[in-house]
């Protein structure tokens, strides 16, 4: 496919609209968080388990999505979860409480899981090696569109309509989206019949699940309630008997051959903890915003701006100046401008401006970001053989959401937040500044990682030492009719 193509044009332009949606509500459920609260009462727990509820349910079957596009063909799995995800985000729009909304928040993530990694997967099948990492680079710059209008169109509709405008607005990107994917997009697949692993894909949700559960019900009911220790008993297990499948089992969701791979380890650990401290960062800065230094909703959500508009702008030359030079450089510095950032946001506190309280964390933490996403994400499809791409981005992605998961999950907690007490500006500072300072060495610790990646892994033919050489093959097209389309 040449890059200036009319197809490629297509292709990119269904995936970042696919993924852009997905990242379009949670830029706005970020927002919109303390009027959901007020309206609904809800306590720390229940501004968690919004977020959490998605975040769950799309880590815990982005690997199955990944494996089933694999097999059953991407765009196919890719069209259901944009339908899926359509029809939650209205149900979240008609929720009547907390619970309804959680529950409609998981099958939201479901359909988050099922067309997430096929975004990256349809990109990695439709464009030769030698332009992946440009095309990952302009998904992610462009996908950046959804993060720039995403808070501002979120303070917009809480303050002139209500909350639930947020979830309702993805009804007809889903639509335009479907109807580019049927005419542009062509179906690939890897081309393998095996067994899909329903079964460990349920215990690993179920681990997960547990684990969740515990942390975030351990700091309101305490370690020692029956619920919470039920939870984590019944999470460990899970999570043990998971990882044995995945290694012993005959169809493991992921070739364990994929992590024989130290750059494949490495740049999925390094997004672990990137992920991670940018979940516990977002959400408690638009509370910090909103509470301690009384920003109207939108104000809160045009203070992120600076982020994606650096996003928007220099991703796709960060993708291209890693294809040139090799990512290693890039993912070292970036992590750690990152924490450079979030250490300069410990200035948002009650009374300080945004030019000099807000704006300085804020662009460094742009510009930290850009050097590492895009980078990143070519790392780890390019390290993975071409037939398991779909798995390889499950996989990354599923690092992704876990990370976040569980700093949203563990942060408020280790800052002392509980109840309601997220609505007292004295005490939501006091917890921001303790989260800052944790987030702030994850990012630093994910620079380390990449120190032991290999530089060469972006180049157009693998080198001849990359352990998924010997079985890396071009995708198979079950659907060789659209690519004409």
């Amino acid at each position: 496919m040449e890059w200036n193509s009319r197809q490629a044009r297509a292709v990119l332009a269904t995936t970042i609209l696919g993924s852009g949606m997905a990242m379009l509500d949670g830029t706005i459920v970020n927002v919109a968080l303390p009027a959901i609260g007020r309206e609904f009462g809800a306590s720390v727990s229940g501004l968690q388990w919004i977020l959490d509820g998605y975040l769950l349910a799309l880590a815990a079957l982005i690997l199955i999505a990944g494996a089933l596009g694999d097999r059953y063909g991407r765009r196919r799995v890719f069209l259901i979860g944009v339908v899926w995800f359509g029809l939650a985000s209205l149900l979240c729009g008609v929720a009547v409480n907390t619970e309804l909304l959680v529950l409609a928040r998981v099958l939201q993530g479901v359909g988050g899981a099922l067309l997430t990694p096929g975004s990256l997967a349809i990109l990695q099948a439709s464009f030769p090696r030698e332009l992946r990492a440009r095309a990952i680079g302009a998904w992610s710059g462009l996908g950046g569109l959804a993060a720039v209008f995403g808070p501002l169109l979120g303070g917009l509709l809480v303050q002139a309509g209500s909350w639930r405008l947020a979830f309702l607005i993805n009804l007809p990107l889903a639509a335009a989206c479907v109807w580019l994917a049927v005419k542009y997009v062509p179906e690939s697949s890897s081309g393998e019949h095996e067994r899909v692993d329903f079964l460990g894909s349920a215990i690993g949700a179920l681990g997960l699940a547990g684990i969740t559960a515990a942390l975030v019900e351990g700091p309101a009911r305490g370690l020692t309630d029956p619920l919470v220790l039920g939870c984590l008993l019944v999470g460990l297990t899970g999570m043990t008997v998971f990882v044995l499948l995945q290694v012993r089992g005959r169809h493991p969701l992921v070739p364990p051959a994929m992590f024989a791979n130290r750059t494949f380890v490495l740049a999925n650990g390094l997004t672990f903890l990137v992920y991670a401290a940018l979940g516990g960062v977002m959400m408690l800065l638009v509370l910090q915003l909103q509470v301690s230094l009384h920003y109207s909703p939108t104000a809160a959500g045009l203070a992120g701006l600076p982020i994606s508009l650096i996003m928007l702008v220099f991703s796709a030359r960060s993708g291209r100046l890693a294809q040139r030079f090799g990512p290693r450089l890039q993912l070292i510095i970036g992590p750690l401008l990152v924490a450079a950032g979030i250490l300069l946001l410990r200035l948002v506190v009650p009374g300080a401006s945004y030019v000099f309280g807000v704006l300085p964390g804020v662009l460094l933490f742009g510009i930290g970001l850009a050097l590492a996403v895009a980078p990143v994400t070519a790392t780890v499809l390019a390290a993975a053989p071409d037939a398991h791409a779909g798995a390889a981005s499950g996989v990354n992605n599923a690092v992704a959401r876990t990370g976040g998961l569980l700093a949203v999950a563990v942060l408020p907690a280790l800052a002392g937040l509980h109840g309601t007490e997220y609505a007292d500006p004295a005490a939501l500072t006091a917890g921001w500044q303790v989260v800052l300072l944790v987030c702030a060495g994850l990012c630093a610790a994910g620079g380390l990682f990449a120190i032991g990646i290999d530089n060469r892994v972006l180049a157009a033919e693998k080198p001849a030492d990359c352990l998924s050489c010997g079985v890396d093959a071009p995708p198979t097209h079950a659907n060789t009719a659209s690519q004409n389309a």
